[in-house]
């Protein structure tokens, strides 16, 4: 069981989570947690459950809710974790596993502990990003714990946020960081730091004018809402913008702050060090002398509003993650969690978490209990375990994968690697040079079992030889692995055996949670007539409804009703971001499109303009246009559903994308 503070007030098991209703009892136990591990003076929770004018039995009321709350943990089967009363007040028992909040300090204390591979202190912010689940305490009616809590918790997580935005920065890799910087800097307007970041990223990108503009708007902001100019590091960079100048390699300008406490970085130029704020200050846990809390200084930021980090989800938009130099084999060093984090140079690195994953709670369960099942038996070099995530192109088989290897992740404790199959240019890698730079970093793995997921495979050639990997010294761990593909890859589970899980569309429920999730409960339950006619225009396609939210998430002001007729005019044309026109749902199906056979590909063109009774099956006599063996390798290549009305389906964005194709394809023919 597991307690999250990070969004809504919720207790989870697994998948299943229950959100507590706003009550008193809420109140209390949001107080608790705040604090966990450390006394908290019973006048603090009444003023926290009542605010500063409680009622005269506030002290016999605080009992009741105790004793409902414990009473809460036994309906619940709440274990580890109990309400202790302590000489002048109470006090509940929490560690990283149980509190998510916990988990999320001790990521990010993590990460401080990884500047020398970037790509791994990276990796670990997301997996603490990841734990914020939507706005913070919505469900807790607490005037004290929105007005000195919620602010210092959102300034921990911004200063993780611009941490990810600078490693992204450093590491070249702008366009990933413009898709959360364009969020950032709407829903924080007046942070300037995030500013500062989303000039430079379009800067680096070759966007000057955009850059310039972006200057005009912020300086524009300042001085209108808050009376002041911009920061001089933001006036320097306008300067250097203006004169064209080389920025030189991007600074990790912006501090690490872990609760309070700043870690030092590497020296930087004066210029980039005066770019950094003061680093936000801890609150000092309420102690049981004293009868107010002490808390932080306020700060300038708004109550924490869920950011959504779509680009760190490549599942969504397949390629869309830079893959470097190949053929080299990483430089290992040692994992956040004990295991491997080698450089992701090679294609191969740490298992970066989902921000806002939701959705495929069954698969998810029944992967997780395929993996952490005892391996099957065998002589030593049996074949690994091994689970099949397929199906259509951007339906979510990448963040599947990644969403489980956290779920399991401490019954691999020899580590998790994330091996990338195919460059960002599309062509697959080679089996051989994926397997050196695998076998090489297994080499560097500790005792016990390793995951590997082997992402984005072509075909079962790709994978056979990573079956039977040991490292290089040949005793490497015992090895799990998932694929995720396209393609069936019948012949990989008939000659190695396996699990399949073949993935499909949303259901309408997983839609409508993707939405909440993304972007917030408020502004979804405001429309919720018109968040589900959304969902339905994107087809309940996971690709397509995390590029409408990140597109939604840029235009805060924008009505979903009015987004419905907007996106409904010409859905495909929109479902892009403006400024990565790569994360687009025509460019993600043009892309598996361009992976077939020409011979397919012309057959699958005359199925999708044709009607749906094309698919319909004939008998052996009479197969139609395109014959049934045709249509069998198109639904290996992830391109055909499962039916009905008849055996096949194809998806309707993916329908509509073919036949607009054809028809600017036909008008380009008759102007020539």
């Amino acid at each position: 069981m597991r307690f999250q503070l990070l969004g809504p007030l919720a207790l989870a098991d697994g998948p299943d989570t229950v959100v507590l209703q706003p009550s008193k009892p809420a109140n209390l136990l949001a107080a608790l947690l705040l604090h966990a591990n450390s006394t908290v003076s019973a006048e603090y929770l009444q003023r926290a459950v009542w605010g500063e004018e409680q009622p005269a039995t506030a002290r016999a009321a605080l009992q009741t809710c105790v004793l409902r709350l414990r009473r809460l943990f036994a309906k619940h089967g709440v274990t580890g974790t109990s309400i202790e009363a302590v000489p002048g007040g109470y006090r509940i028992t929490a560690a990283p596993p149980t509190l998510d909040l916990l988990g999320f300090r001790d990521q990010v204390r993590r990460a401080a502990a990884l500047d020398r591979d970037p790509e791994a202190e990276l990796c670990a912010l997301r997996q603490a990003l990841s734990l914020w689940q939507g706005s913070l305490l919505a469900n807790v009616r607490s005037v004290v714990l929105h007005r000195d809590e919620v602010p210092r918790l959102a300034e921990e997580r911004l200063r993780a946020v611009e941490r990810v935005c600078d490693l992204l920065l450093g590491l070249g890799r702008c366009g990933d960081a413009l898709v959360d910087l364009w969020t950032a800097t709407r829903v924080h307007p007046g942070h300037e730091r995030f500013h500062e970041q989303l000039i430079e990223a379009l800067y680096r990108c070759g966007r000057q004018s955009q850059a310039l503009a972006e200057y005009r708007r912020v300086k524009g902001f300042l001085l209108e809402e808050l009376g002041v100019d911009p920061s001089p590091s933001l006036r320097r960079l306008e300067l250097s913008i203006l004169r064209g100048e080389d920025l030189g390699p991007a600074g990790s300008a912006a501090p690490r702050v872990i609760r309070g406490e700043t870690v030092p970085l590497p020296a930087v130029a004066p210029d980039a060090a005066s770019a950094v704020g003061p680093a936000a200050t801890s609150s000092t846990p309420p102690a049981a002398t004293s009868s107010t809390p002490s808390t932080a200084a306020p700060v300038a930021v708004p109550a924490a509003t869920q950011v959504a980090v779509q680009g760190a989800a490549p599942a969504a938009v397949p390629g869309s993650a830079p893959v470097g130099v190949q053929g080299s084999a990483p430089a290992a060093v040692p994992g956040a969690a004990g295991g491997f984090a080698p450089s992701a140079a090679s294609g191969v690195g740490p298992v970066p978490a989902v921000p806002h994953f939701t959705g495929r709670a069954a698969e998810a369960a029944a992967m997780a209990a395929r993996l952490t099942e005892p391996p099957p038996p065998g002589p030593e070099d049996h074949r690994p375990l091994t689970v099949l995530v397929s199906g259509a192109p951007g339906i979510g088989k990448s963040a599947l994968a990644r969403h489980v290897a956290l779920i399991v992740r401490d019954a691999f404790p020899a580590g998790q690697l994330l091996v990338r199959m195919t460059r960002a240019d599309g062509e697959p890698r080679t089996a051989e040079e994926a397997a050196a730079d695998v076998a090489a970093a297994l080499a560097a793995a500790g005792a016990g079992r390793a995951l590997l997921i082997l992402d984005d495979v072509v075909d079962a050639d790709q994978v056979r030889p990573l079956l039977t990997l040991k490292g290089d010294a040949g005793d490497g761990p015992d090895l799990a692995v998932v694929v995720t593909s396209r393609m069936g890859l019948g012949g990989l589970i008939a000659t190695h055996g396996g699990w399949v899980q073949r993935l499909t569309a949303f259901t309408e429920a997983e839609s409508h949670a993707l939405l909440l999730a993304a972007l917030g409960a408020e502004r979804v339950e405001a429309e919720p007539r018109a968040a589900h006619r959304l969902a339905a225009v994107c087809g309940h396609f996971p690709a397509a409804l995390r590029i409408l939210t990140a597109r939604l998430l840029t235009r805060p002001g924008l009505r979903l009703a009015d987004a419905v007729d907007w996106l409904g005019e010409d859905p495909l044309a929109r479902l892009t971001l403006t400024d990565s026109p790569d994360h687009s749902v025509t460019g993600l199906f043009d892309r598996a499109l361009d992976r077939l056979d020409p011979r397919l590909s012309e057959a699958f063109e005359r199925l999708a303009q044709g009607p749906p009774e094309l698919l319909a099956d004939r008998g052996p006599e009479d197969e139609g246009p395109v014959p049934e063996s045709v249509r069998e390798q198109l639904a290996d290549a992830g391109l055909l559903e499962d039916g009905p009305p008849g055996p096949y389906r194809i998806h309707d964005l993916l329908r509509a994308h073919v036949r607009r194709t054809a028809r600017i394809r036909d008008r380009r023919t008759e102007k020539v």
